[in-house]
């Protein structure tokens, strides 16, 4: 089973739901989950709990049996752990990939069930079953009680109602600072390029292994780890409550 990428996926650059972003580090939650110790905060992430210089890395919309396994050796190459947003339904018909990453030490992400870049225009009903459905198959794919610990809106379409549904449930709300453009395949060089020229975006970079082709986010992504190591740039994961 595969799940087709809308071509609109590529288009959002930044979340559309900014009203309560967290690039600090800090909570920066708002609505009726709060920030209460404990609670996991409904503000969009994007710090990394290695703070400082630390980066993150997440591949979206897999797992896929071609390219995850092949971004899994990038990674362990260069000893980096990742965030993984996967799509449900990807996750329901490779969990033997999920397992992978989990076994692998890196973290899960929800990216709901049909990747609806649209999601902020729909219900609330709607929202909640495509957030909670994804998360559900991908939990059984990873099994041995793995923890999906973030949620990332299709192309950014985050909603005060999204975000509070992923918090209630456990997963923070995950943004991103750089989007390497490499679902566009532009070529490797010019993903890179994107990488270096907004790294003073801030710490969390969009890489996917999923939705097509990724020949050039493989080479591009062992690139991007070996530029960041000679500038000092250490790997973390995302912000998921308070530090």
């Amino acid at each position: 089973m595969t799940t087709s990428i809308p071509a609109s996926h590529q288009n959002a650059a930044h979340e559309r739901d900014t009203t309560a972003d967290d690039h600090s580090g800090q909570d920066g939650a708002q609505g009726s989950g709060g920030t209460q110790q404990g609670r996991i905060p409904e503000g969009i992430a994007h710090a990394s709990e290695a703070g400082g210089n630390a980066v993150n890395i997440t591949i979206d919309d897999g797992p896929d049996p071609v390219w995850t396994p092949k971004v899994l050796d990038v990674l362990k190459r260069n000893g980096v752990k990742a965030t993984f947003c996967m799509i449900g339904p990807q996750a329901k018909a490779h969990p033997d990939l999920v397992k992978q990453v989990v076994a692998a030490g890196h973290r899960l992400c929800d990216h709901t069930v049909d990747h609806d870049t649209t999601m902020d225009k729909k219900p609330v009903a709607y929202q909640e079953k495509e957030i909670l459905d994804a998360k559900k198959m991908i939990e059984q794919a990873a099994g041995s009680g793995a923890e999906v610990m973030y949620y990332r809106a299709p192309g950014g379409s985050f909603t005060p109602d999204s975000r509070r549904i992923a918090a209630a449930n456990g997963m923070r709300p995950l943004g991103w600072n750089i989007d390497s453009k490499d679902f566009d395949k532009p070529g490797t060089a010019a993903i890179v390029d994107t990488v270096k020229k907004e790294i003073g975006n801030g710490p969390t970079i969009l890489f996917h292994d999923g939705g097509g082709d990724r020949q050039q986010t493989v080479e591009a992504l062992t690139q991007v780890l070996t530029w960041l190591k000679a500038q000092g740039r250490p790997t973390g994961f995302p912000v998921q409550t308070t530090p």
